[in-house]
């Protein structure tokens, strides 16, 4: 019974921490805070099981948290830091002309920026005024004017893009 009671004040407390944390925190995570997320379970599985404190457990968490906010106002006021911690946008095609190093520096393979032209109804690269890989891992296609809107597909990363 007594698990049933952490596992209960683990769950309460992270919920009430992630509303805190509020919705952009939520909505895409960088790297940095999806590794610190990731860290959450190892500290909290041994309060669980009654073998460390429960309050220690809470307080390392505690501390991710807020170094996960505190990151997101860093990189808020300081565009320097957000361009260290959550990177930038890659060009990845230019007036219709690959750019071969940038997609090697990125690994991405061309035919994965063709998939996505053809996704918004572009045939040619040609017809690509810019595609772009953006700092959250979505890649972007503008085309040339007369050839369609933008198209920006979430989580290219994700995808082995």
């Amino acid at each position: 019974m007594e698990t049933v009671a952490r596992v209960a004040v683990v769950y309460v407390f992270l919920a009430v921490a992630f509303r805190v944390l509020g919705k952009r925190e939520l909505s895409s995570l960088s790297a940095f805070e999806l590794v610190t997320l990731m860290l959450i379970p190892e500290i909290v599985s041994q309060a669980l099981v009654r073998e460390a404190s429960l309050a220690n457990a809470l307080a390392g968490v505690s501390t991710l948290l807020v170094l996960v906010f505190l990151t997101s106002v860093l990189t808020h006021l300081v565009p320097r830091a957000s361009k260290v911690i959550d990177g930038s946008p890659t060009v990845l095609v230019a007036k219709g002309r690959l750019l071969e190093e940038a997609c090697n520096r990125e690994r991405i393979q061309p035919e994965e920026i063709v998939s996505e032209m053809h996704k918004s109804g572009l045939e040619h690269l040609s017809q690509v005024r810019w595609a772009i890989l953006e700092a959250d891992g979505d890649l972007s296609i503008i085309p040339e004017q007369g050839h369609g809107l933008p198209v920006a597909r979430r989580g290219a990363r994700d995808a082995g893009v």
